[in-house]
């Protein structure tokens, strides 16, 4: 039996509250994807003015597929897909934060067999060993934003599909890139919760910890949606995992600068989907589930 039909059976509202959300006119309303357009790999990114893209970056980045399709697009949402290097990739634009990253994969997860996940954005360093325009791959992401916590407590870890981080560092790593390898931190705010003032310079004491708290603790970045999506993508038995590029550091006082990196960010995704494919296509072969370096 499925774990959860026990518990939704003695559910008051099972009947109006369909797990995937609403339709309209057959397709998932909020990202209006054709299910059967979405790729096996899936590069989430924000309209992030702070990384100086020029336009929207679904579009934007979608030029390096061939066979590139509109896969979906809404109010909220547009998502290309294509093929690289043999891997069948959608990318996803949309909003910032971990609820707005919550609309996407419910919706892919439900209506599509995507299954992998990458956040691909900006992001801030808090930890000295990384330089503006370095590149961060995720292992794991300390979970300070609020939707994942809504489906399982804090203290379950958001852990990166150790295939992805593989593959990401072979690419990061082949294409002569700065980068490392380590944990990040996602939060909803980005002023009070980030150590900054907001209005008024409203702060509180504990606010003033935050930066150098994270940093005796060896965080290296944050940002506002990697433990969303690896939380989920854990939860659901997908691969999750994110790639950041690193735009200014609050410890070491690097200034800001839009987009610094994000171009190696972009190349080593892409790269690195590459890999994970050929890796899979291994380990299909073989019979295997998982990957392993002897494939």
């Amino acid at each position: 039996m499925n774990p959860f039909e026990k518990i939704n059976s003695q559910y008051d509202y099972a009947d109006r509250m369909k797990p995937g959300g609403f339709l309209i006119n057959g397709k998932p309303a909020l990202t209006q994807i054709d299910p059967a357009l979405v790729g096996k790999y899936v590069i989430m990114v924000v309209r992030d003015p702070l990384l100086a893209y020029g336009g929207d970056p679904a579009e934007l980045l979608s030029q390096r597929l061939e066979n590139r399709v509109l896969a979906g697009q809404s109010g909220m949402f547009t998502t290309y897909s294509g093929y690289y290097k043999g891997a069948h990739i959608s990318i996803v634009s949309g909003g910032s934060g971990s609820p707005e990253a919550e609309l996407v994969l419910v919706e892919f997860m439900h209506h599509t067999k995507a299954n992998t996940f990458l956040r691909l954005g900006g992001a801030a360093g808090i930890h000295e060993d990384v330089r503006s325009g370095d590149i961060v791959v995720a292992s794991g992401v300390v979970r300070d934003e609020g939707m994942s916590q809504a489906y399982v407590t804090p203290t379950y870890p958001a852990v990166c599909s150790y295939e992805l981080v593989a593959a990401l560092a072979a690419a990061a790593d082949g294409l002569g890139f700065r980068f490392h390898v380590g944990i990040g931190r996602s939060q909803d705010s980005e002023h009070v919760a980030c150590g900054r003032p907001a209005v008024n310079g409203y702060f509180q004491p504990r606010h003033g910890e935050i930066i150098d708290y994270y940093h005796r603790a060896r965080v290296l970045y944050w940002d506002r949606e990697s433990s969303g999506i690896v939380t989920l993508c854990n939860l659901f038995g997908r691969r999750g995992g994110a790639v950041v590029s690193v735009d200014n550091n609050l410890v070491t006082g690097e200034a800001f600068s839009p987009g610094d990196g994000q171009d190696h960010a972009i190349e080593t995704v892409f790269e690195g989907l590459a890999n994970l494919h050929r890796m899979d296509t291994a380990a299909q072969a073989q019979g295997k589930r998982y990957w392993v370096p002897t494939l």
